[in-house]
């Protein structure tokens, strides 16, 4: 699920790349969405590529490649990479009960799918229970969010991933939260506090830091365990 304007966008690129051959530039975009300044774009471009849907080729000016559209976004499934993530980790495969007393796990709603630009209604609804170990979760209010794309991989935090977030609105610099950009997207990063403005920062050298002012951001929960299934 893409904002309006991430839908609007994308789209955008898709007809002119079609028609041209060439992706529009950042004025050309800018102006075809109405907005005040090419930051905004820029902000649209890192989310769209983070979920999948664009590419930046390097070495190239105007350098964008449409990856696919929403309607292809659901038809296949990229593959679930898999590897090493130690502190705060459960694995669990498929009827696994891991050896865990009932009354030692909390059941939590599973809220949504998490990625650069994710629409913040699409975490607001509960779409699935997990239980969880207590001994990751300490006190306070708690939710699971599947982990889609690989901009925290660096961190551990894979595709497919399920992370353990404690609701809350505050964060210190370095900690990897949920932060809600703009009133209107939610994405999972590493907080940095930098003088009056915040840094979200991605655990893949691939993607860029973004920043924004204290007013834009909104922390709505820390990461406080990961869950990663085998099937």
């Amino acid at each position: 699920m893409l904002t309006r304007k991430q839908h609007e966008l994308l789209m955008f690129i898709h007809e002119r790349i079609k028609e041209t051959g060439v992706s529009p530039s950042f004025d050309e975009m800018k102006d075809a969405l109405d907005l005040a300044s090419k930051s905004g774009i820029h902000r649209l471009i890192t989310a769209l590529e983070e979920r999948g849907f664009l590419r930046r080729l390097a070495h190239r000016a105007r350098a964008l490649e449409v990856v696919k559209l929403p309607e292809q976004a659901t038809a296949a499934a990229p593959p679930k990479g898999r590897g090493a993530f130690r502190p705060q980790l459960v694995e669990s495969g498929p009827g696994s009960s891991q050896g865990v007393a009932a009354n030692d796990v909390r059941e939590l709603p599973v809220l949504g799918r998490i990625a650069a630009g994710t629409p913040i209604e699409a975490i607001q609804h509960e779409r699935d229970r997990m239980h969880v170990p207590e001994s990751i979760l300490g006190a306070g209010e708690h939710y699971v969010l599947e982990v889609q794309g690989d901009s925290m991989i660096q961190a551990g935090i894979l595709d497919g991933d399920f992370v353990v977030i404690r609701k809350g609105a505050t964060a210190n610099s370095g900690e990897i939260v949920v932060a809600l950009v703009m009133g209107e997207e939610a994405t999972l990063k590493r907080l940095r506090k930098k003088g009056a403005s915040i840094a979200l920062e991605a655990a893949n050298p691939a993607y860029e830091t973004r920043i924004f002012g204290p007013d834009q951001v909104q922390v709505q929960g820390k990461l406080v365990g990961l869950i990663r299934r085998y099937h």
